[in-house]
């Protein structure tokens, strides 16, 4: 009998497995183990889908509420900027005040540190 082309490998694979079965119950049948192996694959890339969603729905969520709280920060930025620069505009002329008043108030001084000595002075020569 002659063999088409087509029946060949057929025949081949069928015989592979017949004697993969007759191999015995101590020797790991290797259809079993293709089959664990693609089971096991399986289950790693589920697991792997399944931690890709969790990192989408996360990202996905800060990409919906970051954009939001980003535009409110911007928001209220700007209407805080007016009182920020008025506030700066008056602690910079308090600012100014307060060293106008320091130098007056040292010429103060030294005028009544002056004042003192001559005192002294007049005291002394009073006393002589």
């Amino acid at each position: 009998t002659q063999l088409s082309a087509a029946m060949a490998p057929r025949l081949a694979l069928a015989l592979a497995l017949l004697a993969a079965l007759c191999t015995g119950a101590g020797a790991a049948n290797p259809i079993r183990r293709v089959v664990t192996m693609l089971q096991d694959m399986q289950k790693k890339i589920e697991a792997e889908g399944e931690r890709d969603q969790e990192l989408f729905d996360k990202f996905m969520c800060y990409c919906q509420t970051g954009a939001g709280d980003l535009e409110k920060s911007i928001k209220d930025a700007e209407t805080k900027m007016p009182v920020v620069t008025s506030a700066l505009q008056e602690a910079k002329s308090q600012k100014e005040q307060l060293e106008v008043d320091l130098k007056s108030h040292k010429i103060g001084r030294d005028d009544a540190e002056t004042a003192v000595a001559e005192a002294k002075a007049l005291r002394q020569k009073e006393a002589s």
